[in-house]
């Protein structure tokens, strides 16, 4: 990773991109990668698109999603306190004590989530926080105070947490689910460029919006660009820490390499196929399976329009849907060489169907 890429991660991934509200790190992430593409296209909601190699018949999408979990103000009461409710999976269990930024037309104003001392809480009844026993306070003293900070309902939080290097191995951060994915992808777009690749097909590099309520991003881009091939990028769950359950969950480890997952929505053939790249180039990766769906973008690129044949190169995360998010950064290095030489490896002309 060169100083340009690093500072980019930096700026990109401590940049808040609320599910619905992905502008500013959508351009931060399209500023990036303008450089190393020949056009590129952004839609109605936000996905933004970059096109390299445009206008051949052969077409392959590499992708991740640019939105993060958030909270929306719901509620404000008579006395400054906000209340809240989800956008998107976040977890009222980690939610008291953590800062927040309410993001007005303004700019984000602090607030914090708020939580009585242990010393007032009957220990012998707490139980988990329900969304509705959640606030946020703003130092506000009145409802009137919060509205003139320009903080009303619809206004939406994001957690403050910004990204850090654990023991020269790790990153850790709010939002690396997905947006060390939108990463990865425009990194795959760098070195196409600066090696002087001539892909023999049209590639989109997709940053697709709100994944985090439905796929929904994915699932209206898909339908515009018609690909012939998507290879999807997202995090999956390390099982390694205590509480995880590998006889349910699967036993996949951050630092053992890029995750690849067998499930329905995936065409087994083209999944074959990077299988056999990763093991050519000697890039360690791990199996993952699925029931019914991947849970991710590339459910919504499978069944677009006549159907996309699609896999799913996962990046293994430790503590999903916290502010301490973890990947490996061999892992992270791993599932930007292991697209990029997939790519390589495509003629541009390939039928994965398994009847002819």
């Amino acid at each position: 990773m060169n100083d340009h890429s690093r500072a980019f991660l930096y700026e990109y991934l401590n940049n808040a991109s609320p599910t619905g509200f992905e502008s500013s790190g959508q351009q931060i992430w399209l500023n990036y990668l303008k450089p190393y593409i020949d056009e590129h296209i952004v839609d109605t909601y936000g996905t933004a698109v970059g096109v390299i190699n445009p206008g051949k018949d052969y077409k392959v999408v590499i992708e991740a999603h640019s939105d993060e979990i958030s909270w929306f103000v719901n509620y404000i009461s008579d006395d400054g306190y906000i209340y809240v409710r989800r956008n998107g999976g976040s977890d009222s269990l980690i939610a008291p004590s953590m800062r927040v930024n309410l993001h007005t037309k303004s700019g984000p104003v602090n607030g914090v989530f708020g939580w009585p001392a242990i010393h007032v809480r009957d220990l012998t009844k707490d139980t988990a926080p329900k969304v509705t026993d959640l606030f946020i306070d703003v130092g506000a003293a009145t409802k009137q105070e919060v509205l003139d900070m320009g903080i009303h309902v619809g206004t939406v939080c994001t957690f403050a947490d910004g990204l850090f290097e654990m023991n020269s191995r790790y990153y850790v951060g709010r939002a690396l689910d997905n947006r060390m994915g939108g990463f990865m992808i425009a990194e795959v777009a760098r070195m196409l460029k600066e090696n002087n690749v001539t892909l023999p097909f049209t590639l989109y590099v997709v940053n697709a919006v709100q994944e985090e309520i439905g796929l929904r991003g994915a699932e209206m881009i898909a339908r515009r660009l018609r690909p012939d091939l998507a290879i999807i990028t997202d995090v999956t769950h390390d099982t390694q820490s205590p509480k995880y359950d590998k006889k349910e969950q699967g036993d996949l480890k951050a630092g053992a390499g890029p995750v690849l997952c067998y499930g329905p929505a995936v065409q087994n053939n083209f999944l074959d196929f990077i299988i056999n790249v990763a093991e050519q180039r000697e890039i360690a990766f791990q199996r993952q399976a699925v029931s019914r769906s991947t849970g991710t973008d590339t459910d919504s690129f499978a069944y677009a329009a006549e159907g996309v044949a699609s896999a799913l190169i996962s990046l293994p995360l430790k503590y999903m849907h916290t502010t301490v998010e973890t990947v490996h950064m061999d892992d992270v290095s791993c599932v930007i060489e292991l697209m990029y030489e997939t790519l390589l490896a495509l003629k541009g002309n390939e039928d994965f169907r398994y009847i002819r």
